[in-house]
């Protein structure tokens, strides 16, 4: 006997859940991570850098907030994302789920490293530029935040494949963006196995790979809301 499909929360709200905290994070984690944290952070330079965060205390704290925002959302739209696509298959989703929940949680965890460096800078009553020991230590929590959130990066990239396959598989969503998400979680592999497998390789078509994202989040927000509960895909 097929029991058909059901569930409390719709396909339409969760395509509009996914898309709004999708571009919620689009516009966080750039402020987080293209202006916030690059005019704090003066590369090769540590006298600098612990310059420009005792000085710049607020946007440091901006900076923080960001990605903290950022990846909250990723836990909502974690969920909303196993919703969309539990017609499909059920099984993979929460594997696609179970992927992007580790990235979080290691993204997160990368976190507290700007949170252990804000706390040394501004909670110390004895920090001071002069304080080599301090300011090595600084650099190295910053350092350890960018390694840790990238290695994250890998269990990104399989999330986007197996979305991207969900997606493919599906009736109700087109799949060229299934085909685009591939792409993307391929582009996110590259990057963050480049330092380690293939240093001295020019991988630079690598950005023009992430824009799958974005596709996907204008059509959840524009063609979301006209999505409606099927038994079967």
């Amino acid at each position: 006997m097929t029991v058909p499909y059901t569930n409390s929360v719709s396909l339409k709200t969760a395509a509009l859940i996914s898309g709004l905290c999708l571009l919620i994070m689009v516009v966080a984690a750039p402020i987080a991570e293209m202006y916030a944290y690059p005019k704090l952070i003066v590369r090769g330079s540590v006298t600098d850098t612990v310059t420009n965060l005792i000085t710049h205390r607020g946007l440091f704290t901006i900076c923080i907030l960001c990605y903290l925002i950022t990846f909250i959302f990723d836990i909502v739209v974690t969920w909303s994302l196993y919703v969309l696509l539990k017609p499909v298959n059920a099984e993979v989703s929460l594997l696609a789920a179970l992927f992007r929940i580790v990235y979080t949680m290691l993204a997160l965890v990368a976190l507290l490293n700007l949170v252990t460096c804000y706390r040394i800078v501004y909670s110390s009553t004895v920090f001071a530029l002069d304080n080599q020991s301090a300011n090595q230590q600084v650099v190295h929590y910053l350092n350890a935040f960018k390694s840790q959130w990238y290695f994250g990066l890998v269990f990104f990239s399989l999330h986007l494949i197996v979305l991207g396959f969900l997606i493919i598989r599906a009736s109700y969503i087109p799949k060229l963006l299934g085909v685009l998400l591939i792409i993307t979680g391929l582009g996110y592999s590259l990057t963050t196995f480049k330092p380690f497998l293939f240093p001295n390789t020019n991988i630079d078509f690598a950005s023009y790979t992430f824009y799958g994202e974005i596709v996907f989040m204008f059509w959840l927000l524009v063609k979301g809301w006209k999505l409606k509960l099927a038994d079967n895909t």
